[in-house]
């Protein structure tokens, strides 16, 4: 099990500063990575996580630096590619995507596709054309949503043969999308830190994964979740036989007043 923050960008955290300190404070403490949420339309401030973790970037040396989870449907697929390769070379090749089709709420506002169908198409199709930006080849697609005619887009990641990608998401489908990339990223508790998704349910949901890899190659599962520092988490070591590789320990302004979360990422991960 790796373990990294789950930063919820709302309020105080809205502030790109504010999640810098605690970025700073969790490689100092042996923290290994850094989840930001990437939403738009919330009835409290809002962080954008594309200059939050291009500041982090800039103010460590090793996190991880994850989406979780950045809706593809909501941007261009070669414009984001541009934003993750430029990501991943600020960082020397720390940038994991994680993805997925995003909530209504941050959709129907702006106009934007709400059919849960449609976005799961655009995901799809988006994330074959990013793999083929990353490749550094040429590139000619005429899709249902995105075309492309015989680009290359330069630079690529620092990460070869690409950027990691983790799918987030909970039904059956989403299961499957995940299977065929590099990961599956997904909330295991509430607001108030209460449990939603008990191991023995996550365990089955990964052994559905298993079944629909088309091979052996690493893949890790990311949850959240809230921890005690030091040894001896037994809640921890259930998800980690459940199949979690990653447990991100989640920061929002309802846990704790910031003193209180800090202190808690600076007595460092549950060992």
């Amino acid at each position: 099990m790796r373990f990294g923050l789950e930063v919820i960008p709302f309020g105080e955290f809205s502030n790109p500063r504010m999640v810098v300190e605690v970025a700073q404070a969790a490689e100092a403490a042996g923290w290994e990575g850094i989840w930001v949420w990437d939403h738009l339309v919330f009835p409290w401030p809002v962080g954008d996580p594309w200059v939050t973790l291009s500041a982090v970037a800039t103010a460590t040396s090793r996190l991880k630096l994850v989406t979780g989870v950045a809706p593809l449907p909501r941007y261009r697929p070669h414009l984001l590619a541009r934003m993750l390769t430029a990501l991943d070379v600020l960082s020397e090749g720390r940038v994991i995507f994680g993805t997925g089709l995003g909530i209504p709420s941050d959709f129907g506002p702006f106009g934007e596709p709400v059919d849960a169908r449609v976005r799961a198409a655009m995901v799809d199709e988006g994330l074959s054309l990013l793999a083929q930006f990353w490749s550094g080849a040429e590139v000619s697609h005429q899709g249902q949503f995105y075309a492309a005619e015989w680009v290359r887009l330069l630079p690529e990641p620092v990460q070869r043969p690409r950027i990691p990608i983790w799918i987030g998401g909970d039904s059956r489908a989403a299961l499957r999308r995940a299977a065929q990339w590099d990961g599956w990223i997904i909330g295991v508790i509430n607001e108030q830190g209460e449990i939603t998704k008990q191991p023995h349910q996550l365990a089955g949901q990964v052994e559905y994964i298993r079944e629909h890899r088309a091979d052996d190659t690493p893949f890790e599962v990311a949850i959240d979740g809230v921890s005690v520092a030091g040894e001896g988490d037994a809640l921890v070591r259930e998800y980690a036989d459940a199949g979690a590789t990653w447990w991100f320990e989640a920061i929002h302004g309802s846990r704790g007043s910031q003193e209180e979360l800090l202190a808690r990422i600076k007595a460092g991960p549950p060992r």
